[in-house]
């Protein structure tokens, strides 16, 4: 997974908010075509949240079918340990690679309960299980150890963006364990991640423009500095500060950039909303920028 960028597609709905299958299947078309790591589907960028039983078996299915063996697909599940296990057989029969396990839903847990929710999951599916910590999800070394010793749990992704605690649990964990940089905008904080051993990473910005990640991703492991600054400094940093705006713009500005792309993404769901006017208008002075740079259009 290390060997490209890690693809988040967005699910496709139409205008009503209803899945839009063919949109979907064409969006996942082309991001595999762009050669990623692997493929996550149905995860944060993919609304997870808003997806109803049926919809996300039709995702995760859709994505196996366009994928054909060609990377690792990684479906996402989450909520509480029963409802993850539903998803995680869902997923299975779809025939899904692996598992993002997200977030539980609401409530703080003390390390012994974070450590049971991933027992319970991984007792109820055969599929390969990674972990994410963000939010109220925080392992300590020691729990970590507990986590990786189960035996279909084979990674972390990392949304907290605390290299001293992440240090820590890269040191704690087993040698051919995974770890993933999953802070929103990835990029940003990429090189701060490879110094402590968490090379892989996940990229938003795959989903709508991967002539920029892509071209940033070599940059990065070929130690072009010059060019890890530019995209930085031309896009990516604009990005992060247009993001912060709206609460729920990690994900809207995403698929609105898509829009402008002519990708068949349709809207995002409530509680999401699209992005206004004056900051849609941002967004494509900012993206004809970016692509600009790796010498790519609109």
């Amino acid at each position: 997974m290390a060997s490209g960028v890690l693809s988040f597609p967005l699910t496709a709905f139409h205008d009503d908010g209803s899945l839009d299958p063919d949109g979907f299947r064409a969006h996942v078309a082309a991001q595999i075509a762009t050669g990623p790591g692997a493929v996550f589907p149905a995860c944060g960028t993919g609304e997870f949240f808003s997806l109803d039983e049926d919809e996300y078996r039709r995702v995760v299915a859709l994505t196996v079918e366009e994928n054909a063996g060609r990377v690792p697909v990684v479906a996402g599940i989450g909520y509480g340990w029963a409802q993850a296990a539903r998803f995680a057989r869902l997923a299975e029969d779809a025939g899904a690679d692996a598992l993002l396990v997200l977030p539980h839903y609401l409530v703080a847990a003390p390390q012994d309960g974070l450590v049971a929710q991933l027992e319970r999951i991984a007792a109820r599916t055969r599929l390969p299980l990674i972990t994410y910590q963000r939010g109220q999800v925080a392992y300590t070394a020691d729990s970590l150890k507990r986590v990786a010793a189960l035996p279909n749990v084979i990674g972390l992704k990392d949304g907290h963006s605390d290299l001293d605690r992440l240090q820590r649990l890269t040191l704690a964990a087993p040698e051919d364990f995974l770890f993933f940089n999953g802070a929103a905008t990835a990029e940003l904080q990429a090189r701060a991640y490879a110094t402590v051993g968490v090379p892989a990473y996940s990229s938003a910005v795959h989903a709508f423009a991967p002539e920029i990640a892509n071209a940033f991703f070599t940059a990065l492991r070929d130690g072009d500095e010059g060019t890890v600054d530019k995209l930085l400094r031309g896009f990516y940093v604009p990005f992060v500060e247009l993001r912060d705006r709206v609460p729920g713009y990690a994900v809207s500005l995403v698929k609105a950039a898509a829009r402008l792309r002519g990708r068949p993404v349709g809207p995002v769901r409530a509680p999401l909303t699209d992005p206004s006017a004056a900051d849609l208008a941002d967004l494509k002075a900012l993206l004809t920028a970016g692509l600009d740079l790796v010498g790519a259009a609109l």
